[in-house]
């Protein structure tokens, strides 16, 4: 059995990802693919402790670039190998919100920290587990701003001035130049659904089996 298909989701807080994350897998779910929906850090009950640390525990003021970069690094390292790779062997395709470019701009392009040491992090985290496709919802700072002040607990992360944000940006939009024919940049100022169509014409030109499936389910249903 060939390897499923590997899509992430990358941009800024406010971009609109993980609502794409849930309207593809929804898509998927109505054609009776079997799929699994990870988020970074997390998806395992280290990778959650990590989170919760990183994210929201009380003192991670103190947490310095060096110690954040490691700490992603072991999330991501626990989830690929608990989760991911063997979801993926099995056949079964993977969305997840956020994974290592979120590294390569937060903790590089946006902490400072050496991009070639980030980068080596990275690598030694993944092993070969590398996405088939990364879907960058891009967005301005204001558009960001304003979608982040909906009712929520907000994170550590949420919390950085407005020059962290416009570097994250910025870092993202580099990879996609670097990568483009791993990462499609999506204007995440348009509708949901102009963008939620727009991943999916992807998704069946790059996956023809998911193509497959959705002609099988319009057959289905004349």
């Amino acid at each position: 059995m060939s390897r499923a298909p590997f899509i992430t989701f990358e941009g800024s807080e406010g971009c609109g990802k993980s609502t794409q994350v849930r309207r593809l897998a929804a898509r998927l779910e109505k054609l009776g693919v079997d799929f699994l929906v990870t988020r970074e850090p997390g998806g395992t009950p280290i990778g959650e402790s990590i989170r919760e640390l990183l994210q929201f525990a009380p003192h991670n003021a103190a947490i310095t670039a060096e110690t954040e970069l490691l700490l992603f690094a072991a999330s991501r390292s626990q989830l690929v190998r608990e989760v991911i790779k063997p979801t993926l062997e099995r056949g079964v395709c993977v969305i997840a919100d956020r994974f290592f470019d979120s590294t390569t701009v937060y903790q590089g392009a946006a902490r400072g920290l050496n991009p070639e040491l980030v980068a080596q992090v990275n690598a030694f985290a993944v092993g070969d587990c590398i996405p088939d496709v990364t879907f960058l919802l891009d967005v301005d700072l204001e558009t960001a701003q304003s979608r982040m002040k909906t009712p929520r607990r907000p994170d550590r992360m949420e919390q950085q001035p407005t020059q962290f944000y416009e570097r994250v940006r910025g870092g993202y939009r580099e990879i996609a130049e670097r990568e483009p024919n791993r990462v499609v940049l999506l204007d995440g100022a348009q509708p949901a659904d102009k963008i939620d169509n727009e991943i999916w014409k992807t998704v069946c030109s790059r996956f023809p089996n998911l193509a497959k499936a959705e002609v099988r389910s319009q057959r289905s249903e004349v």
